[in-house]
């Protein structure tokens, strides 16, 4: 009887540490959105991880990119968290988006746990939405 409750409680540990790592990605995710929108490229950059900042090493370059790369997250009239799921030290988010045109989209955001703790977007896809 012990072991099973130690045992949920553990499990109840692990649900906590789950739910604020993924409160922690989409603070995250948000964060770098309205940077986008507001043209701060240096505090977009900032949320990249290695992945991202090894293929655009300046803020510049990277803003660029979103500009012309990424232009319904860049300017939307909507950008809504969808599913998010968490797995080892990644965490997809999926982000229901509608552009300034009025085109659906889609994007899946991942993240993953750097060496030091911290969370860094490592790739977003962006596709239209299929079926709205």
């Amino acid at each position: 009887m012990r072991i099973a409750m130690s045992l949920v409680a553990l499990l109840s540990i692990v649900s906590i540490a789950r739910a604020d790592d993924l409160e922690t990605a989409q603070s995250i995710i948000r964060s770098q959105e309205k940077a986008i929108v507001s043209d701060d490229s240096a505090t977009a950059y900032s949320f990249a991880g290695p992945p991202i900042t090894s293929m655009y090493r300046s803020a510049a370059v990277f803003m660029y990119m979103v500009q012309n790369g990424y232009a319904p997250i860049y300017r939307h009239k909507s950008f809504e968290l969808g599913v998010a799921k968490s797995l080892e030290d990644k965490i997809s988010q999926e982000v229901h988006i509608i552009d300034a045109d009025g085109v659906a989209w889609e994007a899946l955001y991942v993240l993953e746990r750097q060496t030091h703790g911290s969370w860094k977007i490592i790739s977003c896809v962006l596709s239209k939405a299929v079926g709205v």
